[in-house]
């Protein structure tokens, strides 16, 4: 073999050998000379651009390779001329030896990454490699550390923003993590929040801060290891410098624990607000009635035993007139220093509570006699009497007690209550500001009461009032001058005396309705009467507290066609005890109407002779307790005289009520009075009989006029 033939024959061996190389490397791999003319590339090269075998060829232009590459849709979003100056810039602009790489986007969005190499003997060393598969796989890992980046962030904003404090210990008690609201709740230094902290540092530094419960710190972090140890949900309330701690374990499946910490300071103080707000008065903060008759109930036992309590329920005077007069504000002014009072007479071992509107109750335990009780209602009735001083103006009231004392009064609660109201119930109808002790038979009383005011409700719509008539004889005239209206209550087969229900009315404010059927009823039977007969009918004070009283007795006198100086309105001098404006002003309003004015039972006041200043009544009415001693006793007689004649002086007619002897009716004929009244004259009549009365009256002062001229 010839020496030229072996040359060729070793440097086929090595292209072979260089094109098995380029074709094994696991990427595409090109070579352009310094002309820009291909040089070398092997079959990865022509696989990511989709190059066909017989499509390149050696020597071909760089911007051939540019044109082809485009038509096979490689570098989208470039034109060919737009690539090939690009590319063709990077080439150029690396001579340096560096390696340089680049991205481009080829057919099916795959992302080849170059990397060339300048050589003055070759030109470009041009490597290729599909990064598709890679960047995705980065994308993904950036995706996912990009996600626990902001669930990190979410974590922490969540842990550091709940109200309660957080930790998590792992298993053998090393802290993982806790929020602000733990350190803050607890003071924990900087170097106790630190992942990694011992959990018996932190308890140690909590039994400093004063959560010992009483222990040795070594006994109180042996308590909580224990709680810890017991590997079950638990919760704990402790006491930390005047603050109430909760907290609450939470067992994890690894070993470890979450714990929260709650300071439920403010909690338990609202919860405690609310349950002193359920049993104590807003207005007083006095108990109310639920918590009062808990207190009973625990009494209860000690009566059994024998041991004495007294119960005295309590009721302001007079407080509904300065509620409604002086309005709520003051009312409530009133309540509140009146409780003052009230517990300025109680012992420690008594609870005071107001029962609502203007009624307390006051349980007085233990006492050791009945009188202990007496005392105190002695000293409750001066106290609450004394007049209070609110907004500058002085007000007056009074306080009624009633008090039951057990055991003999009652063991159980209910009685015990249920005995001293009726005990109250007895001190006001006895005249107020006063005591009274429980009786056997005031329940009787009571039930008796209820049934005349619930039999009063219906009386109007049952038609069971009726109206009976007594005459006044006109002393001067000697015929009926006047006739008085009296109510009558045919109830469950007998008549019930005014005394009886005409209080109860009072009470309850049927007086108002009673008040104007009597009203309607007496004028429609006046108009039937003959001549000019006035008829008399009595006002309760209830009745005056209607704006509409001047307006009523209009109306009913229209629908009576009866002129206004056919009635009398009679009053007492309760109504003018509080010397009421709007009272005075109804006063004159019915008498510029023509209605005449008169005052019952005078004498039997306190200040009659300053209400005659104070008002010009037509007439007073005499009461019929003078008359009974008229004949025997001369002061009743001096009386009687002086009353007329201030009544003569006064310009005022005067009827003497009561008179029924011969002896009565001479001695007031005597001193001048103007009209009697009594059975002397006439018992009170039924309309009926009334009417045959005044017919024979009438024809009788006929006949005597006629025997006159």
């Amino acid at each position: 073999m010839r020496a030229e033939d072996a040359g060729s024959l070793s440097e086929m061996a090595e292209a072979l050998l260089l094109d098995a190389a380029l074709e094994n490397i696991p990427y595409g791999f090109c070579v352009w000379s310094p002309q820009f003319r291909l040089v070398m590339w092997n079959k990865h090269y022509r696989d990511l651009y989709g190059f066909a075998a017989e499509a390149i060829y050696r020597g071909m232009s760089l911007e051939e390779v540019v044109q082809l590459s485009a038509q096979l849709g490689n570098h989208p979003g470039q034109s060919p001329d737009e690539f090939y100056e690009a590319y063709s810039s990077q080439l150029l602009a690396n001579r340096s030896g560096a390696r340089t790489k680049n991205q481009e986007v080829v057919h099916g969005g795959r992302t080849i990454e170059t990397a060339h190499v300048f050589s003055p003997a070759l030109g470009w060393v041009v490597t290729h490699e599909d990064i598709t598969d890679e960047i995705a796989r980065t994308e993904v890992v950036q995706k996912r550390k990009l996600e626990l980046e902001r669930q990190n962030i979410r974590l922490d904003a969540a842990v550091n923003n709940i109200s309660q404090g957080l930790c998590m210990m792992d298993a053998k008690g090393r802290l993982i993590i806790c929020n602000e609201p733990y350190a803050r709740i607890y003071n924990l230094p900087e170097r106790l929040i630190k992942p990694g902290t011992q959990l018996e540092d932190i308890l140690s530094h909590l039994f400093d801060m004063g959560m010992s419960a009483g222990g040795t710190r070594e006994e109180y972090i042996a308590w909580r290891r224990d709680v810890i140890a017991r590997r079950e949900y638990g919760k704990n309330v402790h006491e930390l410098n005047g603050r109430t701690i909760m907290m609450q374990h939470h067992p994890m499946k690894d070993g470890g624990w979450v714990s929260t910490h709650e300071d439920i300071t403010e909690q338990k103080q609202n919860e405690a607000r609310i349950r002193h707000l359920a049993r104590h008065d807003a207005l007083t903060d006095l108990p109310n009635r639920i918590e009062f008759l808990e207190q009973m109930a625990k009494t209860e036992a000690g009566l059994s035993r024998g041991e004495m309590a007294a119960v005295l329920y309590i009721d302001l005077d007079h407080f509904k007139a300065v509620n409604d007069t002086l309005g709520h504000a003051v009312g409530d002014e009133v309540i509140k220093q009146a409780s003052a009072r009230l517990w300025g007479t109680t012992r420690e071992t008594d609870v005071l509570a107001r029962l609502g509107g203007d009624e307390f109750a006051l349980l007085m335990r233990p006492i050791e006699h009945v009188s202990d009780a007496a005392k105190v209602a002695d000293r409750i009735i001066k106290s609450i009497g004394a007049p209070m001083i609110i907004g500058g103006q002085q007000i007056e009231i009074g306080a009624s007690v009633g008090i039951a004392v057990g055991p003999g009064d009652g063991v159980k609660t209910d009685t015990l209550v249920k005995n001293a109201d009726l005990a109250l119930y007895k001190a006001k109808s006895e005249g107020r500001s006063t005591y009274h002790f429980f009786e056997t038979g005031m329940d009787a009383e009571l039930q008796q009461r209820r049934s005349i005011e619930a039999g009063l409700r219906l009386a109007l719509q049952r038609e069971e009032l009726r109206l009976v008539f007594q005459p006044l004889l006109g002393l001067a005239e000697n015929r009926v001058t006047c006739v008085e209206a009296l109510l009558r209550w045919d109830h469950d087969g007998r008549t019930i005396s005014p005394v009886e229900f005409i209080p109860i009315a009072e009470e309850t404010g049927l007086i108002v309705a009673i008040g104007e059927w009597v009203l309607r009823e007496a004028l429609k039977t006046c108009a039937t009467w003959p001549g000019d007969v006035r008829v008399a009918v009595n006002l309760s004070p209830i009745q005056f507290k209607s704006r509409d009283l001047t307006s009523l007795v209009r109306s009913a006198l229209a629908d009576a066609h009866l002129p206004a100086t056919r009635l009398e309105l009679e009053i007492t001098e309760s109504l003018l005890l509080a010397e009421n404006e709007t009272t005075f002003k109804a006063l004159h309003e019915l008498r510029a109407m023509g209605v005449r004015i008169s005052m019952d039972d005078f004498g039997t006041g306190y200040s009659s002779l300053s209400y005659l200043r104070s008002f010009p009544f037509d007439k007073i009415k005499i009461d019929r307790s003078f008359m009974r001693d008229l004949t025997t006793r001369g002061d009743s007689q001096a009386i009687i005289q002086a009353v007329i004649g201030l009544g003569k002086s006064l310009g005022m007619t005067t009827t003497a009520e009561g008179v029924e002897t011969e002896e009565q009716l001479e001695m007031v004929r005597k001193h001048g009075a103007t009209e009697v009244q009594g059975f002397l004259f006439s018992p009170p009549l039924p309309p009926a009989a009334l009417a045959n009365l005044l017919h024979s009256d009438s024809v009788k002062a006929q006949v005597d006029r006629k025997k006159a001229s």
